[in-house]
């Protein structure tokens, strides 16, 4: 009977601490077998450590500004929020992406604006996220006060529901209705707002202890191009921001906030930007997710006022320790596993790779001489101004070349015309997909948000209409 026991604590023991769990291999494969072969390079995360990040539809699709441009549907801003609705949802979606890509991924609760959702019924969607493997990032504009951050995340017996919360925040001149600033006038009138915004979850920190990750977004059109540098640099000397992301304006959503000379802007044009802004190259060589025409990613820390890239392309001992953690620690699970359970999952790969110590001392050693050597580096941590930054630029796609091409790769046919060819190559490398239970599929977010949101949120307003007893219409196309 003991021997039973311990057979059966050892079987559970060996399976934990397996570094890479079964499915997330499986799913690995897959992903890495339906990239197109040009971005199957050595920087490439997908399918070797990552699987791609993942956003809901279709749970919560309202929002309270008036934004030009908007990538929502015609119909979204008429349908109201309702948190059996969402949560339902956002269950059914999770449990599919959890079978389809392994047990665990990055996933934003996204779709309108997130804070109108009530605090209980937001806590609860995140938690549902977890329970499916999801590390979960609430996707707003950050329009809130702290009352609703720490309903969302402190319960009613005043314990912390989480340890850990992530959110993404998108501010720049385009967006309309903010309380106190409604019509910004400059990027750098936003500038209190998004420090107010920091400064929230400083606070949640020093009341209740939990951590945060914020990641900064701003949509980029010829009407605030020029502002980015300003931005970069008021956001990155802010200090509560880990990431400051950019998007390019793509026509997407509904037409009538579309207006103005919205050219293309390339990921270039922006990238000019950050590094005007760091007054330094940023490089985003070493890591690529997807596509370098829909994502360029500079991950990287602050030491002090510069920027630092976690592997220099131009050290060859960083570029091997990148080599060699896709090759053995590409799938291991480090963000939400145990600490012990981490240890015995890393040691296990050292078991059957003891180089891996040698690897990694050479590329420390490299990191740290880049840094200004370990008097600096130590100097620097001790007074807490070492931090992570990463530098992201996403390029969508006009809805008018994403309809089409992915119609056509629903039936199996390759495009000869180069802007649907090159759309089809970047919508089967996508890194942002979402679920669809209902039929099984797993779409790219370019896809959802041009091909299928217009029909959706039509449904929606059947099934969650606005106008209800009592109440008004509210929002900017009601």
């Amino acid at each position: 009977m003991i021997w039973t026991k311990i057979r059966s604590v050892l079987r559970r023991v060996e399976t934990s601490t397996r570094p890479v769990d079964p499915r997330t291999r499986a799913a690995l494969d897959e992903r890495w077998a339906a990239l197109p072969v040009g971005v199957r390079t050595p920087s490439q995360t997908l399918g070797r450590h990552a699987v791609g990040c993942e956003g809901t539809h279709g749970v919560f699709p309202k929002c309270n500004l008036t934004c030009s441009p908007c990538y929502h549907s015609a119909d979204a801003n008429k349908v109201r929020i309702d948190g059996e609705h969402t949560l339902r949802e956002v269950a059914a979606q999770m449990k599919h992406l959890a079978a389809r890509r392994g047990p665990r991924a990055h996933a934003q609760l996204i779709g309108g604006e997130v804070s109108l959702l009530a605090p209980d019924d937001h806590a609860a969607a995140l938690t549902i996220m977890r329970e499916h493997g999801r590390e979960p990032m609430s996707f707003t504009h950050g329009d809130f006060d702290y009352e609703y951050l720490q309903a969302v995340v402190v319960g009613e017996d005043g314990r912390a529901r989480f340890g850990r919360v992530s959110y993404a925040v998108h501010f720049d001149k385009l967006m309309r209705g903010r309380r106190g600033i409604p019509r910004p006038r400059s990027e750098a009138e936003l500038n209190p707002y998004r420090r107010r915004f920091a400064d929230m979850f400083a606070r949640l920190k020093s009341e209740h202890g939990v951590s945060s990750y914020l990641a900064h977004n701003m949509t980029v059109t010829p009407e605030n191009i020029d502002e980015v540098a300003g931005v970069v640099e008021n956001v990155v000397g802010m200090g509560g921001y880990s990431m400051v992301s950019f998007q390019p304006a793509a026509f997407v959503g509904d037409a009538r906030r579309w207006s103005g000379g919205y050219r293309e802007i390339g990921i270039d044009t922006v990238w000019d930007q950050i590094e005007h802004a760091m007054q330094q190259p940023i490089s985003h060589h070493a890591i690529q997710f997807g596509d370098p025409r829909c994502n360029r990613t500079a991950l990287g820390f602050m030491v002090g006022g510069r920027w630092h890239p976690f592997v220099d392309t131009t050290h060859p001992a960083e570029v091997d320790a990148r080599d060699q953690f896709f090759r053995h620690l590409g799938g291991v699970n480090f963000g939400g596993t145990p600490p012990v359970v981490l240890v015995l999952k890393v040691l296990r790969v050292l078991a059957g790779y003891p180089r891996g110590v040698l690897v990694a001392v050479r590329w420390s050693r490299s990191a740290v001489h880049r840094c200004g050597g370990i008097r600096e580096l130590s100097v620097a941590f001790a007074r807490r101004r070492v931090r992570p930054m990463t530098f992201v630029v996403h390029r969508f796609m006009d809805a008018e070349n994403v309809s089409p091409a992915w119609k056509m790769m629903q039936s199996g046919e390759t495009a000869t015309d180069p802007v649907l060819l090159e759309t089809q190559e970047r919508l089967a490398a996508c890194t942002y997909s979402m679920a669809h239970p209902e039929t099984g599929e797993l779409v790219p977010a370019c896809v959802q948000h041009s091909v299928l949101d217009p029909g959706e949120n039509q449904e929606l307003r059947k099934l969650l209409p606005l106008l209800v007893s009592g109440s008004e219409a509210t929002g900017c196309c009601s």
